[in-house]
């Protein structure tokens, strides 16, 4: 029984999930491209390099690839992408080690929810998008 219990949800869950992956992303992606000087100017206060390229970036892999991963196009190999996109997000952004508290304890949760995020892109691209996607697989 544990084995099967969703058996007959996997391609439901599996949208599900997608979804779920993705909503975060979409959000804080939509964020940046609607605010793109700031986005900017943060990254130039987080001191990293062509900050305008690197929000252009960032907002690619947000939002553009977050939609791309929703509704299931190219969904594998834009999830192994999109997670090693977020592990480095998590090295550059989220240095807790370099931080005193209380700033280091809100870095160190959103370091290790990057790496999380970054676990589930995985299984995505193992399980694949599901049936109810433009893959279909």
């Amino acid at each position: 029984m544990r084995y099967t219990l969703l058996a007959g949800s996997k391609d439901g869950m599996l949208l599900l999930a997608r979804l779920l992956l993705m909503v975060l992303f979409v959000i804080f992606g939509w964020s940046k491209l609607m605010s793109f000087s700031e986005s900017t100017a943060y990254m130039s206060s987080m001191g990293v390099p062509m900050p305008a390229v690197t929000a252009g970036i960032a907002v690619i892999m947000e939002f553009f690839v977050g939609i791309a991963i929703a509704i299931g196009f190219y969904t594998r190999p834009l999830a192994i992408l999109l997670g090693f996109y977020t592990l480095a997000a998590a090295v550059i952004g989220h240095q807790f080690w370099n931080m005193v508290d209380p700033e280091r304890i809100g870095a160190m949760i959103n370091f290790y929810k990057n790496v999380s995020i970054a676990g589930g892109l995985l299984l995505l691209c193992i399980a694949g998008p599901g049936k109810y996607s433009l893959d279909r697989r």
